[in-house]
């Protein structure tokens, strides 16, 4: 995958696409002058920049990972200096933001639409795949910037990927070359797998991604400094050398790539599925079958440009490969180059002879002339269909070519297009084509679509002295196919938008994945139907699954936690799909070449992308400079990364303030605000000032509603919406569940509309730039009317136009309870501006007066009238509230964090009488909706 960046600031800095060279300014080093040593190694000292930490922060969530790097520099040097950061990020991923912090300024990374032409802001060109420009399967990022003297930058880069199970393995890579020693350097990764992990290694650091088959035992080495804990279905491992162990690795720096493998338990042959906030995730990987014959052709480019290691290491690794067959498979070889040499006129069976006999021709093999990609594919696939067609092998077997080349098409057919159509209806889709370009001159763009278009995969191996065992890997991955034709339905009316169901192979040791939407969020269980062929018969498997959602006590402890697609709890799931539907766009756009049908799939693509915050080939990154400024600079020395599709920012110093009134101290929760609040279970409590009560009663929702806390969208343009999570009752308790608040949203319509997001770990403000805020650092934001003051793991106060304040208060959990969770209070500071016609479960309450009575006789009694609930020995008491009279019981309630406690009449029966309507009306259709309820007049939502 091509990534592209494209930044355009009014700063020093210009950020390209991927693997672009960045000018670096070298006239300081005087590389003629031979002063004295102290001298040369002062100038050294002062012209190179200095990196400070390093760290990176991987949390993978059922084979999904949110990774984010976080790099500190300081230019020590007397004068200003150009910085670089680099990055190599998998190519299979896509970067989802990056965050740059120059001196005291905040540049923080906006995906938006890319325009078709570009002009010359954004350069598309891949990086040269050697040690420093990236290697094979990584793309590098590079941003550079100049530094003013003796001050500091820090880089931020987050991005997603979905691990791909190869040979049985999971293997998420990490690259840490930071081009220098660090003093403090860590990489932490959290595994989260609800199926269990079933076996976890970490590798030895690998210099270079070139490995070959996973069979060599040679990688048990741990890393110095390496700490794993692990127990049934999570693991956390850090590395975090010290600087003299990182110096007995590589005293430039270059570390390498930390790995870390590892496999799930699987239980079921039809599949694991997994759900959560009406997204499901379907992995299907069968074990135990018998593996498919394979009819295969070895394709192998014998050009005079393979003379020398190419081609013999080549050789050597089809030897291998050739030994590897299986008695019920069939093959054959083609050399080619500007002629094209078929071994036999037709695929012949494994038997000891015929393998001899392949490796003597494969070792005659001679390398000359030039290279006909064309010619070469076309026969193999002719030598395939023929023996389909006439030995009836088709419905129980797989038929595969193997092709490998280091060049471009230089003889016969040279255009790129016409030799993929030509391929691809030879092909006819009953033919995978596996493709390997070996070399730095390869057209690889021409194999990877080659593979793409014709069910196959293709590789990149560098002339290094392991290719032969690189071919060897990856032969690996395709050596035992299980199943073909294979086709997964789920119940049309059950579910939407579903990604790829249709896969023309699988092969052992990898896996298949679909995701998509339930149609319908109360599912229990979701119909499953698999329709394959293997070497005995034509398989079906049908299951009804359970969709139970991920436990959700089953949270990565300690770790920041990655926020997709929403409010409340990580919803990796809707990452996930959001991930497979924009990659599938994309090949589809690739690919496509119908005009007409082109651009719509751009466009399709590029507003998911978009709406994901994914940076792709359709979109394009921004830097916008940020408001923000922090309490203390000093804590910038404690900056950490965190996981997420948004980066985090830690203790960052600051921009100076936006236009408009100061700014404020972050909040003190010790002081004392209004009692008007909802915190806690839900407990909801609210004051009535001029007759001197409090009142206050619960809500017993359910996990995934949606409460309207304050609706006066018409009137000040203020909308507060919370969203509960469950977690089980404690035990002995009378209640079946818990819910707290996990999102608290709110929209302030004028004198712009803003949008804010705040959940434990993080607020998000987004009113045209969009900012992300980490719960745990105390920062304070002012932009368009609305001010944002975060005190750290304590709240979040907002402040609207001056005349409305809410205050949100952290609560948080180091060892949780099973029916703990961390949550969120909202209790209201200011509603001065706010108008008399406000509603909402709190805010109905803000204009309105109450008083106590005794019970008016006969109150208690009558037909559906439960008795009248006392206070002890006390009398019975009624509230008076709009001319409803509402039993109510003397209570008391700690509010503030518990740091006060206060008497209130408590109204049970979820309040009936003391609300307007029922529960179900204060019900948002989502966060930010802001209809008006009770017959007071639509406001026309978002």
């Amino acid at each position: 995958m091509l990534l592209l960046l494209g930044l355009c600031l009014g700063l020093p800095l210009c950020a390209g696409s991927l693997g672009e060279a960045w000018p670096r300014d070298d006239t300081s080093e005087q590389v003629g002058f031979r002063g004295p040593r102290q001298v040369r190694l002062l100038q050294r000292l002062k012209t190179k920049p200095l990196m400070t930490e390093f760290s990176v922060k991987s949390t993978i969530i059922s084979r999904y990972a949110f990774t984010t790097v976080s790099c500190r520099m300081l230019n020590r040097a007397s004068e200003d200096q150009e910085i670089e950061f680099q990055m190599q990020v998998p190519a299979a991923a896509f970067i989802t933001n990056f965050t740059m912090l120059i001196g005291d300024k905040v540049y923080q990374g906006e995906i938006r639409e890319r325009e078709k032409k570009t002009g010359d802001k954004v350069k598309e060109r891949r990086n040269k795949t050697s040690e420093d420009d990236g290697e094979k399967g990584t793309e590098t990022f590079r941003a550079s910037v100049v530094i003013p003297s003796k001050d500091k930058a820090a880089f931020l880069l987050s991005y997603e990927e979905l691990l791909q199970r190869r040979l049985g393995k999971y293997e998420h890579v990490i690259s840490v070359r930071p081009q220098q020693l660090v003093g403090r350097l860590t990489v932490e990764v959290n595994v989260l797998e609800r199926s269990g992990i079933t076996s976890l290694e970490v590798l030895r650091l690998q210099h270079s991604r070139q490995k070959g088959s996973v069979r060599g035992e040679g990688d048990s080495e741990l890393p110095p400094s390496t700490v794993i804990n692990q127990n049934d279905t999570f693991a956390k491992i850090i590395f975090k050398p010290s600087v003299v162990q990182q110096a007995k690795i590589a005293q430039n720096g270059i570390l390498g790539d930390f790995i870390v493998r590892y496999d799930v338990n699987r239980e079921q042959s039809i599949g694991d599925i997994q759900v959560l906030n009406g997204y499901f995730v379907h992995y299907f990987a069968p074990k135990d079958l018998p593996p498919l014959p394979k009819n295969v052709v070895f394709v192998l480019d014998s050009s005079a440009s393979m003379v020398g290691t190419k081609l013999r290491q080549t050789k050597d690794a089809l030897f291998t490969i050739l030994h590897d067959l299986r008695p019920q498979d069939h093959f054959n070889i083609i050399g080619f180059s500007n002629r094209i040499k078929v071994w036999k006129d037709h695929l012949v069976s494994v038997t000891p002879d015929n393998v001899r006999d392949g490796k003597v021709y494969i070792h005659h093999m001679s390398p000359s002339g030039g290279t006909d990609i064309n010619g070469a594919l076309q026969r193999a696939i002719r030598l395939l269909t023929d023996y389909v067609a006439q030995d009836d092998v088709g419905d129980r077997s797989v038929s595969l070519v193997i092709f490998l080349t280091d060049g471009k098409p230089t003889v016969g057919e040279t255009h790129t297009l016409r030799i993929l159509n030509n391929t691809r209806e030879a092909a006819r889709g009953q033919i995978c084509i596996f493709t390997i370009g070996i070399g730095n001159d390869v057209d690889f763009k021409l194999l990877e679509k080659l593979s793409l278009e014709n069910c196959g995969l293709t590789r990149h191996v560098l002339e290094e002295d392991d290719a032969g065992s690189q071919l060897v890997g990856f032969y690996d991955e395709i050596r035992t196919p299980l199943l073909s034709d294979i086709r997964i339905d789920y119940p049309p009316a059950a579910v939407e938008r579903v990604t790829r169901t249709l896969f023309p192979n699988y092969f052992n040791g990898s896996e298949i994945v679909i995701a998509g939407k339930l149609a319908h969020r109360t599912v229990e269980r979701l119909h499953v139907e698999v329709t394959a062929s293997n070497s005995k018969k034509f398989v079906v498997l049908k299951a009804d699954v359970p969709v139970e959602p991920p436990e959700a006590g089953n949270d990565v402890a300690g770790s920041a936690r990655p926020e997709g697609g929403g409010a409340g709890d990580p919803n990796h799931v809707q990452r996930l799909w959001s991930y497979l539907s924009t990659k599938e766009l994309l090949s589809a756009w690739l690919h496509s070449s119908d005009e007409r049908d082109k651009e719509r799939l751009r466009q399709k693509a590029q507003a998911l992308a978009v709406a994901s915050r994914f940076l792709t080939p359709v979109t394009s990154m921004h830097l916008k400079r940020s408001g923000l400024q922090t309490d203390k600079p000093e804590d910038a020395q404690s900056m950490s990364a965190a996981t997420g599709p948004e980066p985090v920012m830690q203790s960052l110093r600051g921009a100076s303030p936006q236009p408009g009134p100061a700014l404020k101290k972050p909040y003190n929760p010790r002081i004392k605000v209004s009692k008007t609040s909802v915190d806690g279970d839900p407990h909801f409590v609210v004051d009535f000032p001029l007759s001197n009560l409090t009142v206050c009663f619960n809500i017993d929702g359910q996990p995934g509603d949606i409460l309207r806390l304050v609706s006066d969208h018409a009137d000040s343009g203020v909308t507060v919406n919370g969203e509960l999570i469950g977690a089980p009752a404690p035990p002995g308790g009378h209640k079946k569940q818990r819910t707290y608040f996990r999102t608290i949203t709110i929209l302030a319509n004028k004198p712009e509309r803003s949008y804010l997001e705040i959940t434990p770990s993080r607020v998000i403000l987004d009113g045209g730039d969009r900012l992300v805020l980490p719960c745990n650092r105390s920062a304070v934001v002012g932009r368009r009317g609305l001010e944002v003051s975060v005190s750290a793991n304590a709240n979040v106060t907002v402040t609207i136009q001056g005349t409305i304040a809410f205050v949100v208060l952290i609560h948080l959990y180091k060892k949780p309870a099973p029916y703990q969770r961390d949550h969120l209070g909202f209790y209201i500071s200011s509603s001065r501006g706010l108008s008399s016609s406000c509603h909402g479960l709190l805010g109905q309450f803000l204009s309105r007066d109450a008083t106590l009575t005794r019970e008016p006789a006969g109150l208690s009694e009558g037909p559906g009238r439960p008795p009248l609930p006392r206070a002890g020995d006390g009398p019975e008491t009624v509230l008076k509230v709009r001319g409803h009279q509402v039993p109510v019981v003397r209570k008391q309630r700690r509010i503030y964090n518990g740091e006060e406690q206060v008497d209130c009449w408590f109204a049970r029966s979820n309040a009936a009488g003391l609300l307007d309507g029922e529960y179900r009306d204060y019900l948002a259709a989502h966060p930010f909706d802001s209809e008006t309820a009770f017959g007071l007049g639509p406001s026309g939502g978002l």
